[in-house]
């Protein structure tokens, strides 16, 4: 699944194509949105917050719909959309060649010679940009949040500690305690502070993992290659992650891999026997 620094790498992308531009054509397909017309709009901008995008339009002229099919002349919208495993936003131009098949394409707009797609994109509604907290109001501090204070970090630090018997890799990938985490980053925080992902958050530096999370993302947010290491090689990316083959980064060491999570919810889990310390996986 895109973690948040792809997803704010996305925002921008598609913040530099529209922002400030008129819709000349839009196009939804999904039942939902079947209907709505952003056509004569401004695309105001793209607010990201943990996964979640938000698209911004102002200016929305009559006749376009909300989810519920009221008339929003004269509101500002958002567009909300998730990628979760196998959307993507690109930028175009109209008429062009598309690498996707054309059933996977679920919305398009286009200003002018600039058109963009969205790609298996999943969650999507159109709602006032004053509901967007209605969306993402429950989630944890957003690590890219360009305002983050000293108060984020105690809020995600309380809220990743408030269950001490938890197992820290599970704990990270909780949205609600702390937005933008995925698996790659969770297994890669969980090296850098030396323990399994199968160890309990009263045994990990809690407010040192949040400080390595918020510096990791951030240092990947403007490229879509996404290093650990500090290294950009294919191959010299990560220090576990998706290394069974090659070993560990740091110590050359075999690099185990193991499901973590109940259900639908498991993902593959890599940790160095030799470098992290705490409780094997339980299978």
């Amino acid at each position: 699944m895109p973690e948040g620094d792809t997803v704010f790498l996305t925002a921008a992308l598609v913040d530099r194509a529209l922002t400030g531009r008129t819709l000349t054509r839009t196009d939804f397909r999904v039942p939902a949105l079947a209907t709505a017309d952003l056509a004569g709009a401004e695309f105001a901008g793209v607010r990201t917050v943990g996964k979640h995008l938000f698209f911004r339009f102002r200016d929305v002229g009559r006749g376009t719909g909300t989810r519920g099919g009221a008339d929003a002349a004269g509101r500002a919208l958002s567009l909300h959309s998730h990628l979760r495993m196998d959307g993507s936003w690109r930028t175009g131009r109209p008429g062009g060649r598309r690498r996707v098949p054309a059933h996977h394409v679920r919305v398009v707009l286009a200003a002018g010679d600039v058109e963009v797609v969205g790609v298996r994109v999943h969650d999507l509604a159109l709602l006032s940009t004053s509901d967007e907290h209605r969306w993402v109001g429950r989630l944890g501090p957003d690590l890219l949040d360009p305002e983050w204070t000293d108060d984020h970090s105690a809020r995600a630090v309380a809220a990743l500690t408030a269950d001490p018997g938890r197992e820290i890799g599970s704990a990270l990938l909780d949205q609600t305690a702390l937005a933008g985490i995925g698996n790659l980053y969770k297994v890669e925080i969980c090296f850098l502070s030396g323990v399994t992902p199968w160890t309990p958050v009263s045994d990990v530096d809690i407010p040192r993992a949040v400080a390595l999370a918020r510096r990791l993302l951030r240092a990947n947010a403007t490229r879509w290659e996404q290093s650990t290491t500090g290294e950009l090689a294919r191959g010299r990316r990560t220090w576990v992650y998706d290394r069974t083959r090659r070993g560990c980064f740091r110590c050359g060491g075999p690099v185990r891999v193991a499901d973590q999570g109940p259900g639908i919810e498991r993902r593959p889990t890599w940790f160095c026997p030799r470098c992290q310390h705490g409780p094997a996986p339980p299978h």
